[in-house]
């Protein structure tokens, strides 16, 4: 999910940047509807870092290797806020391991910020109609990676025909990474929603979200 500098044509990469400078300032105005920013900071912290670290676990997919994205994940706890974790994330391991390049920051973080944001609505959407947490997780997981690939691959064809195999195997090669991603989405948030439920963006008990529980506190 990495595409390196030098690849892609430069209004793709221009058009990225736009896109990705426009979402920042959305999903961050997004956030400060629903609550404190300032207050997701840890999270926003632990869940970058978690996002960070999980580039380092590759698994080995001939003739190449890929790793977990964890963008359905960070979707799920940090809602908005997940893209600008990804871009945080993403600048960090362009500069300290080389994964990705400079330039491409903006069309890397906006191929698996989007499907995070997605799978963030498709969570809140799957609560409300009561499918079981952990199942929820899975299916949220597993559909980041599958809108990853999709948006990897047209940023890909749409830079020209050269790039329609690699495209290919590209989408073939991160099926294992799908799957791997599901089980241990859906184990994470099973987990969470029992022993942490507050870190969801569900109801607590009573009702009530955990963001109208500190702002009737405040009051």
């Amino acid at each position: 999910m990495h595409i390196s500098d030098g690849v892609l044509p430069l209004p793709v990469v221009a058009g990225g940047w736009i896109i990705t400078i426009i979402l920042l300032a959305v999903t961050l105005r997004w956030a400060g509807r629903h609550g404190d920013i300032a207050k997701e900071i840890p999270k926003l912290s632990v869940l970058t870092s978690a996002f960070f670290v999980a580039s380092l676990i590759h698994i080995d997919i001939p003739p190449s290797s890929a790793h977990l994205i964890l963008n359905g994940l960070l979707g799920i706890f940090l809602g908005p806020l997940c893209y600008v974790a990804m871009f945080i994330g993403l600048i960090l391991q362009a500069l300290l391991f080389q994964h990705g390049g400079i330039t491409v920051i903006g069309i890397n973080t906006l191929n698996i910020g989007i499907p995070g944001l997605i799978c963030y609505l498709v969570f809140l959407a799957g609560y409300r109609r009561k499918i079981p947490l952990t199942l929820l997780g899975g299916i949220c997981c597993g559909l980041a990676v599958l809108l990853t690939v999709v948006c990897l691959v047209g940023v890909l064809v749409i830079s020209g025909e050269q790039f329609v195999t690699v495209a290919g195997l590209l989408a073939v090669a991160h099926i294992p990474i799908m799957i791997a991603e599901a089980v241990v989405g859906g184990a994470v948030v099973g987990y969470v929603a029992r022993v942490k439920p507050e870190l969801l963006p569900i109801p607590l008990a009573g009702g009530k979200s955990e963001d109208q529980n500190n702002n009737e506190n405040e009051a």
